[in-house]
């Protein structure tokens, strides 16, 4: 594969996968969904175009989701779809391969990691290097993350919430979930279907968490039209949904998070505890992006938590600084893991 010209960063997420290329800042913000072939295993379609068939597509095409809670689940479609990425974000220019800066979760076991690595070679990389999710996610909101006080993330991802205290360039205590922005597209799938016997797609999900989903009471509840098949009837069906339904339907995997907030801050010295209280706590992720989610855990811990400017972009802003930056944080970076 010779399609490769400057070094980039990859933010390898459940539900996005963000790329940046030196020099040209972010040039990548797509799904991480492919459109396959039953018969021939042909990638057909990958990303947004990929998404847009979700749910209406025919028993020839299957949309596969290569990774799953943060890590790789399918190793030759993840190798495929990074190729695909690469290509469009690099625009085929015929240069040498890059080096490539990588977020994994943190505790990943080494199998995972491998599978990560692996993929990112085989579609072309010439070195490989990973960070983990809070760090990169830290750097990309400019927390001091090497000096000796307390900063605490909060990272919602789409496969994953990440919760971390950072302290001279480590990460001192941290709970990793397996709940995050999918398990709220299922949780309201499922609320609808045991609360109105209506069957919809994830995509018609999502699209209700992105649009009146909220954490806490608002000041005027907002309804949406949801459209589904009868469970009953088996004909489709309209309803009319609220925001405090949605907010019913969300209160499991919202009160996951909390707890994995408060499992960190237990776990927290009580020297970073007291930094904490005075700096307050950064929410990053698409899930903060949910509305009201950090009056929620504001209120639950009695702390100041803020959203981060533009949180979809936190990870691979931070990914990138690193990229640019390789000597001066090599400490918090694997060794490197070349072809």
């Amino acid at each position: 594969m010779g399609f490769f010209t400057s070094d980039i960063a990859i933010d390898l997420g459940t539900a996005n996968t963000l790329i940046y290329v030196k020099g040209r800042g972010v040039v990548l913000n797509e799904p991480s969904i492919m459109a396959v072939s039953r018969k021939h295993n042909q990638v057909l379609a990958v990303g947004h175009e990929a998404k847009r068939m979700l749910g209406r597509t025919p028993d020839t095409i299957r949309a596969i989701r290569p990774l799953k809670d943060g890590v790789i689940a399918d190793f030759q479609f993840a190798e495929k779809m990074l190729i695909s990425f690469i290509r469009m974000a690099l625009r085929h220019r015929p240069i040498i391969k890059p080096r490539v800066v990588v977020c994994v979760p943190h505790g990943i076991t080494n199998v995972e990691r491998r599978a990560v690595r692996d993929s990112v070679l085989e579609a072309g990389a010439r070195a490989v290097y990973m960070i983990e999710e809070p760090m990169a996610a830290a750097i990309g909101v400019n927390l001091p993350i090497e000096q000796p006080v307390g900063s605490m993330v909060i990272d919602i991802g789409g496969g994953t919430t990440e919760v971390a205290v950072i302290s001279l360039c480590g990460i001192v205590s941290n709970t990793t979930i397996r709940v995050a922005g999918d398990e709220m597209t299922t949780a309201i799938e499922t609320y609808l279907h045991r609360a109105y016997n209506v069957l919809v797609g994830e995509s018609s999900a999502e699209e209700i968490k992105m649009t009146i989903g909220n954490a806490v009471p608002m000041e005027k509840e907002e309804y949406m039209k949801i459209s589904g098949r009868d469970l009953v009837a088996g004909i489709p069906k309209t309803i009319r949904f609220s925001s405090r339904e949605i907010r019913e339907a969300l209160s499991e995997p919202i009160k996951a998070i909390d707890d994995a907030v408060h499992e960190t801050l237990e776990r927290t010295p009580p020297e970073l505890a007291s930094d904490i209280i005075e700096r307050g706590v950064i929410m990053t992720g698409g899930g903060a992006l949910l509305r009201g989610m950090e009056t929620y855990i504001g209120k639950s811990t009695n702390l100041l938590v803020t959203k981060a400017d533009d949180p979809l972009t936190c990870m691979v802003r931070g990914v990138s600084i690193v990229l640019s930056n390789l000597k001066y944080y090599r400490e918090i970076l694997g060794p490197s893991l070349s072809s």
